[in-house]
């Protein structure tokens, strides 16, 4: 389970602050899938940061009771100075895994053969997205964190991503931000519309999708 408790994120804008979430609150229970819907500028990759660690509320707190990956796609972690892998062992030390097992499955998902000895800060962004996702792939969590950018690269390695998660992880929990509908459809059984600096949570899709089309 996973659950914000009256969460509060301002940023400084100018000279005043920007309110994002005004004492939002929200529960992600094991093996859900939640569709995040809201407009630009509502909240959505806010959320996802804060629910996977990589920001802190102004106010209010997450409780993870489940691992929870970063956001997939985010490259925000890497050291650029070091090596692909390089920064493939210093996860598996964090996370605790066997660097063997994870170097093999990161070489073979992403593709980028010799790439992974140069570093990271020569990588293009669909590159660093690659490696990111398929850490994320390779740690294995309890619940993944999709921002919208989950399918990188061409269309075959496109298909590779879809299977790996949305096949192989079908039993994970999954908090999906995106504008497409028929996706959302396909793949959530829940949504959850951030409006105005608050979350509603709907259990049918296509109510849910109804009030996002006129937000």
């Amino acid at each position: 389970m996973i659950i914000c408790e009256n969460i509060y994120k301002s940023y400084a804008h100018g000279g005043n602050r920007k309110h994002v979430f005004k004492g939002l609150n929200l529960t992600i229970q094991q093996g859900d899938r939640i569709a995040l819907l809201g407009r630009n500028g509502a909240g959505k990759s806010t959320l996802i940061k804060l629910i996977g660690g990589v920001e802190m509320p102004t106010s209010g707190r997450v409780v993870r009771e489940m691992s929870v990956s970063w956001p997939l796609g985010f490259a925000g972690g890497f050291q650029g100075s070091l090596t692909g892998f390089d920064n493939i062992r210093f996860i598996a030390r964090i996370y605790q895994r066997d660097y063997t097992s994870v170097r093999e499955f990161v070489e073979e998902f992403t593709e980028l053969g010799k790439q992974l000895k140069m570093p990271v800060k020569t990588y293009s962004s669909g590159m660093r997205a690659r490696l990111a996702f398929a850490l994320s792939l390779a740690i294995e969590f309890d619940c993944y964190l999709i921002d919208e950018i989950i399918l990188v690269g061409d269309q075959n390695f496109q298909r590779k991503c879809h299977s790996e998660m949305f096949e192989k992880r079908f039993d994970r929990t999954m908090l999906i931000a995106s504008h497409a509908t028929d996706f959302i459809r396909s793949y959530c059984h829940k949504a959850v519309i951030l409006d105005r600096g608050e979350a509603c949570i709907y259990d049918d899709i296509d109510e849910a999708i109804a009030v996002y089309s006129n937000l």
